[in-house]
């Protein structure tokens, strides 16, 4: 009997993919993928994450979709002109939200 349950379960994974192979593929929005919760602060070369962890921007989309949506924690510079590379220690604005 167990057997027969395997087989049947394989038969239908097997089918189920091959129902969705021959779908279309949607585009979707530009997300990114962030370790540690989030964006903490945006650079024209890249960003910081909650972590304090160093990215820089897959595309210029990317950083595009992030400054507009967040240009309050955006700064129009490369992160090391400033003297902490661009990490605001006092400025955890996202624990305020």
């Amino acid at each position: 009997m167990r057997s027969t349950i395997k087989i049947a379960l394989v038969g239908l994974a097997l089918a189920g993919g091959s129902l969705t192979a021959g779908l279309p593929a949607k585009a979707d929005t530009t997300t990114i993928g962030i370790s540690e919760g989030g964006i903490a602060f945006g650079y024209s070369d890249g960003y910081w994450d909650r972590g304090h962890q160093w990215h820089t921007w897959r595309d210029q989309n990317e950083a595009t979709s992030w400054r507009d949506q967040n240009h309050d924690h955006y700064f129009d510079r490369k992160h090391d002109v400033d003297h902490d590379q661009g990490w605001r220690d006092n400025d955890h604005w996202w624990d305020r939200h």
